[in-house]
């Protein structure tokens, strides 16, 4: 089936220092009945965008934009399943009208606000500014930017979504009578897909066939190796760069091209003074190599419901914000800042694969990254497999 597709433009003209100025919205609660999880933490959510806000900013973009900034929602795109589990429509924008698609998604966790807001203020450079950085990338990518893939979890500012009954009104209960929660970002796998969301968004991937991806995420608070410095960006790969799984795909070659993407993103930023980089890893010193990830699904090529027979798949990788929240460590102070070095890792990125300057990035500029020594990789299938030397 068709997809829609417009063309667009954007402002790579952005200063390092310029904050971001989308106005301070206010959140509220979901209006459905239910015994929900309670918002996780004790941030303030006066200043974070609601469903409501994004649509109306979405909207707003498009109207204004000077180069075809195109908002519609799965429906409209034609995917069978086309609303989150609470009824809410699913929003989409493009912008370019090059050759190559690229997936950009933020928010899939719904307490990790500042991926939405730095989607929505690419969006709109994109769509108006003409420089020719801008040019370049509107004319070598059609990108679709999901600002919100998770509307219900971010109404009631939880990392996960709540599985739905329509008929009543309310959330599905487990065996245990609890309510039934689904993480998003651990549903693209063959037996799962169990909310609405992981099915929509599915299909309209194989629709798209992208040839990149970029996931926006928050975590907590860490420091960077060897320094103690406050790290305020990872740069992460969910299957592992050298590990298990990424060398045996595509001979090797997502392996390469991850690594490319994220050490030029790092080698371009390092000098800002505001961020602070390194690998995203966990346990200390674990790389992650998770195959039931959103975005490891399709590096791998899941084919579910033969919607995907052709085994297409695309690289990936993700940026991380330090603070959530979950553990109320989102200051308004940072805002500006944190929403700004996601703008400029996912602008930097895509000028990047757009010249053809990141394919002629040194690989092994990963190493350079600030990490602490790999001694093995976290899996969802396997337990911790160290290291072998």
């Amino acid at each position: 089936m068709e997809r829609p597709r417009a063309a667009r433009n954007r402002t790579l003209a952005l200063g390092l220092a310029a904050l971001i100025s989308l106005p301070l919205l206010t959140s509220g609660p979901a209006q459905a009945k239910g015994n929900f999880p309670s918002p996780e933490g004790n941030t303030s959510t006066a200043s974070i965008l609601t469903y409501a806000d994004t649509v109306k900013e979405l909207e707003r973009i498009e109207e204004t934009s000077r180069y075809g900034v195109d908002v519609f929602t799965l429906a409209e795109a034609g995917t069978g399943v086309d609303t989150s589990e609470q009824g809410r429509d699913l929003y989409v924008a493009t912008v370019g009208d090059g050759p190559k698609d690229v997936w950009v998604q933020g928010r899939i966790h719904g307490n990790e606000p500042y991926g939405a807001e730095a989607i929505l203020s690419l969006l709109k450079d994109l769509g108006t500014n003409g420089s020719p950085e801008y040019e370049e990338i509107r004319d070598a990518f059609t990108i679709h930017f999901i600002p919100m893939y998770n509307p219900d979890g971010s109404e009631l500012n939880i990392r996960q979504t709540v599985l739905w009954d329509t008929a009543a009104n309310a959330p599905r209960k487990g065996a245990n009578g609890q309510d039934l929660i689904v993480d998003l970002n651990r549903d693209w796998v063959a037996d799962k897909f169990q909310a609405r969301e992981s099915l929509a968004f599915y299909e309209y991937w194989t629709m798209v066939d992208p040839e990149y991806g970029i996931d926006i995420h928050h975590q907590g608070l860490k420091q960077q190796y060897g320094t103690g410095d406050d790290v305020t960006l990872s740069l992460g790969i969910s299957l592992a760069p050298g590990g298990p799984t990424l060398p045996t795909l595509k001979g090797g070659a997502y392996d390469v091209l991850t690594r490319q993407m994220h050490g030029y993103v790092y080698e371009e930023l390092k000098g800002t003074g505001f961020i602070t980089m390194d690998r995203y890893q966990v346990g200390n010193s674990l790389e992650i190599d998770i195959k039931g990830g959103v975005v490891s699904a399709m590096m791998l090529g899941l084919n579910h419901q033969n919607l995907n027979p052709e085994g297409h798949s695309n690289p990936v990788v993700f940026f991380e914000t330090s603070g959530n929240t979950s553990d109320g460590s989102l200051g308004q102070k940072a805002r500006g800042k944190s929403i700004q070095q996601n703008i400029l890792a996912m602008r930097t990125l895509l000028g990047g694969l757009a010249s053809g300057e990141v394919q002629q990035t040194d690989p092994e500029v990963w190493e350079d990254i600030p990490h602490a020594p790999v001694t093995g990789y976290s899996t969802d299938y396997a337990g911790t497999i160290p290291v072998t030397p």
